[in-house]
């Protein structure tokens, strides 16, 4: 099995960049509260980097 990520959004994307508020929705989020569980790979790891300051990572097995 597959190790996955959950996703939560815990902070507002309103004063961030553009760039940063693409990759939320890319992940799946829309508010504050918001949680999804992506795959662990580059990709989602990619993302959550970008993003590190908005979001809550927690590893899933």
């Amino acid at each position: 099995m597959s190790a996955r990520l959950k996703v939560t959004q815990i902070k507002s994307k309103v004063s961030e960049k553009q760039n940063q508020r693409d990759t939320l929705r890319s992940l799946g989020l829309k508010r504050i509260g918001d949680s999804v569980v992506r795959p662990d790979d580059a990709q989602t790891r990619g993302y959550v980097r970008a993003v590190a300051h908005l979001v809550k990572v927690e590893e899933l097995d």
